[in-house]
């Protein structure tokens, strides 16, 4: 065999050899990468705190998905706007924000702007339009059990506060809640600033952001039919459940299924 022959035998086994070895790194470098799993912020209302996420929070990040669910000041809601919105501007990457009852106010003021929110969540949540108060959406529609007779009110160092009364509690917030569940709740309940209830809210996110709405059907605390008719008005997708206000508590799979379906 002359050397000529010899060396493009060689190198035409160099180049076989080179093609199947870079067979894995090509279909590697065909191949999308993974998408990144927005992360979840689960944002609470009014005489609740970040646990009554719990339910919800673990079905998500047994899931695999990442989960923030930080406190709610509830001192008004420019300041609670703003408070999220500075803890959104930490965070990298996708966002999927979920909101309860009041907290659907702030998230509406909060993401405004924010390029990384995809998607708002809305679980029995207020979503007003710019101008809007919590107390004029509260009262559109008959239905609503609490008014001032259901709170105890108490003065602190910078304004005055409203607590869910005892005897009360149950019937208005989570009526489909045991007792004894319902009881912890009052006594730990967090108290919002009444001035809250008549503070307008500023331009809404649900104008450039899709959204998702869970209607509670048995709320005694927003009406059914003032829920229905925000998440028409915000073009919301919507679910609805046989749940008191607390539908994240009372409804944990389908809240969770719902925040998944938004996180796409």
């Amino acid at each position: 065999m002359t050397t000529t022959r010899r060396t493009v035998l060689v190198g035409s086994a160099t180049v076989a050899t080179g093609a199947l070895a870079g067979v894995p790194a090509a279909q590697a470098l065909t191949q999308p990468a993974p998408r990144q799993r927005p992360t979840v912020v689960l944002t609470h209302g009014a005489f609740a705190d970040a646990s009554g996420w719990n339910g919800v929070a673990a079905r998500l990040i047994r899931d695999g998905y990442p989960v923030i669910a930080p406190p709610n000041p509830l001192r008004g809601v420019a300041a609670d706007s703003a408070y999220l919105a500075s803890i959104l501007a930490t965070l990298s990457g996708p966002l999927v924000l979920a909101a309860h009852s009041y907290g659907g106010i702030v998230v509406t003021n909060a993401a405004t702007g924010n390029a990384n929110v995809k998607a708002l969540v809305y679980v029995a949540a207020f979503v007003p339009d710019q101008g809007e108060t919590l107390l004029g959406l509260q009262t559109k529609y008959p239905g609503s059990k609490l008014d001032e007779t259901a709170l105890d009110i108490r003065p602190y160092g910078g304004g005055v506060d409203g607590y869910i009364k005892k005897d009360v509690f149950r019937d208005v917030f989570a009526g489909d809640l045991p007792r004894a569940a319902t009881d912890l709740m009052w006594a730990s309940q967090r108290p919002s600033d009444v001035r809250t209830l008549q503070e307008p809210s500023g331009a809404p996110a649900w104008r450039s952001i899709p959204s998702w709405y869970l209607v509670a059907r048995n709320d005694n605390v927003l009406p059914a039919a003032a829920q229905r008719f925000m998440a028409q008005r915000a073009g919301a997708r919507t679910v609805e459940a046989s749940a008191s206000h607390v539908a994240m508590i009372a409804q944990p799979v389908a809240t969770a299924e719902l925040i998944k379906r938004a996180a796409g």
